[in-house]
């Protein structure tokens, strides 16, 4: 790499981290303003496309991690990493929005298990073995 891509990169990378910083900064203004106008209840239209949806992103997720982390690909880590985050808000979404009750000891269940895929996840997404050889099958 050149000295001049080099710093160019060097410096976006800063610009994109200040980026980041401001926007952390900046939400918490507007967590406020939604805490404070967001209704308590509302009614939802598409309630279980939106939860398949999520599912369909994790099992997405976890199949091209699968494949990719196989094949040797370096990039499975990037797409762990996206899984353990949909598995996150998944489990994030199932509790809260479960009633008291039956449903909630559920929904905390199923966020056991989710809780348990993004800890898989957040492993692969950091481990650092070879990635340039496919998983050899024995």
């Amino acid at each position: 790499m050149t000295t001049t891509r080099a710093r160019l990169m060097k410096r976006t990378k800063r610009w994109a981290l200040i980026l980041l910083g401001s926007s952390a900064v900046l939400l918490v203004p507007w967590m406020v303003v939604l805490a404070v106008t967001l209704p308590a209840s509302t009614e939802v239209h598409h309630w279980s496309l939106a939860w398949i949806g999520l599912d369909v992103l994790m099992a997405a997720g976890c199949a091209a991690t699968a494949v990719l982390g196989l094949r040797g690909d370096a990039r499975a880590r990037l797409t762990a990493s996206a899984t353990a985050s949909v598995a996150v808000l998944d489990a994030w979404f199932d509790i809260t929005t479960s009633p008291v009750g039956r449903a909630l000891v559920e929904a905390v269940a199923s966020a056991v298990a989710e809780a348990g895929l993004a800890v898989a996840c957040v492993f692969l997404a950091l481990s650092k073995g070879r990635q340039s050889e496919p998983v050899v099958r024995g």
